[in-house]
């Protein structure tokens, strides 16, 4: 899939990004071309850098080597359309991971998750319009939250999902496709972290609601589902993954284990939901099931042409159902390392 290729991830030095690098690297695809590592934020660029090389001191680089590598790195930001045109028309896959993706920060700067959700993909699919390019596919990374969505990092996102899908009106050489899940595990600004740092502080363990759940996804299965859908995903796509779910209560109390941290109830957060939800009720009727995966066709019917069968749904596809057991989500915890 990647042999000779060259792979632009946007965002990519934030987690998913790292991980979609890791896994590129190994070679199980192919050995691709180049990377592109396109991303704002220089020091995460630089950290990355090194932590690639193996260096131990910033005297160690040669960074005009930089750009002989495979893995290139490239301070950019989606926001900026000259800055996306100059990397997307080296590319030949573009994977975009980059978002302003913090709910209550979103709710208080609407206009920023505006320029970063909404214009970034914008920028992308106008370059490949506009320009002579060679993308074979995009991939568009999005969120629970999106689905029938109540904050503004939801609303910004299902319109990142239907400018991609539209896309493929325009640019029948490229493929635009979706990948749409919840948090992942341990990712940068997600619960596990912050629990982790709450106790180890002393401070009381914070929870908005007793009744909230989640979907439970490791970086493993995010880092699948993007493959997965490169492989055999069809333009419009949008590859959902068969999550359980658990309840972050239950999640707390484990973490927190036998230490004396205590629990703070603080209420619901600007834009937040008790319950997730991946598919909607509206969207039943265009969901299949391949493998692992739930699949939703495109809503235009320009490109749902393929016959449908009998929805394996009959209901939403709700964090409220499924709810794994305490000792389900214990067992999880210590599998990835998550508890001592």
């Amino acid at each position: 899939m990647f042999d000779n290729k060259t792979i632009m991830i946007t965002g990519g030095t934030g987690s998913i990004g790292r991980a979609l690098v890791k896994r590129i690297m190994t070679g199980k695809f192919g050995k691709p071309k180049k990377i592109i590592i396109f991303s704002r934020d220089e020091d995460k660029h630089y950290q990355m850098k090194l932590q690639w090389k193996n260096m131990k001191v910033a005297t160690d680089d040669i960074y005009y080597h930089n750009f002989e590598e495979i893995l290139d790195f490239r301070v950019g930001d989606v926001r900026d359309f000259e800055s996306v045109t100059r990397s997307v028309k080296q590319s030949n896959i573009v994977i975009h991971a980059a978002a302003l993706k913090q709910v209550p920060i979103c709710e208080y700067f609407p206009q920023e998750s505006v320029q970063t959700n909404i214009r970034g993909v914008q920028n992308i699919i106008r370059s490949i319009i506009e320009h002579e390019n060679c993308v074979d596919t995009v991939i568009a990374i999005s969120t629970d939250k999106a689905c029938k969505p109540v904050n503004v990092y939801g609303m910004c996102k299902a319109v990142q999902e239907r400018l991609i899908i539209e896309a493929n009106l325009h640019c029948t050489s490229t493929k635009f496709i979706c990948a749409r899940y919840g948090n992942v595990a341990a990712s940068r600004g997600s619960v596990i972290p912050l629990f982790k740092e709450q106790i180890s502080t002393g401070r009381p363990v914070t929870i908005t609601t007793k009744e909230m759940t989640r979907f439970l996804l490791t970086m493993e299965q995010a880092t699948d589902i993007v493959f997965d859908a490169l492989l055999t995903g069809k333009a419009g796509d949008t590859y959902i993954p068969n999550l359980v779910s658990f309840n972050v209560l239950d999640l707390a109390q484990l973490m927190i284990g036998n230490s004396n941290t205590g629990i703070k109830f603080i209420g619901i957060r600007p834009g937040e939901k008790i319950h997730e939800i991946l598919i909607s009720e509206e969207e039943i009727p265009r969901t299949t099931r391949k493998g692992n995966y739930y699949i939703i066709h495109p809503i235009l019917p320009e490109l749902s042409s393929r016959r449908m069968t009998k929805s394996p749904l009959n209901k939403e596809f709700s964090s409220a159902d499924n709810v794994i057991s305490r000792k389900e989500l214990h067992q999880f915890l210590k599998k990835e390392g998550f508890l001592n």
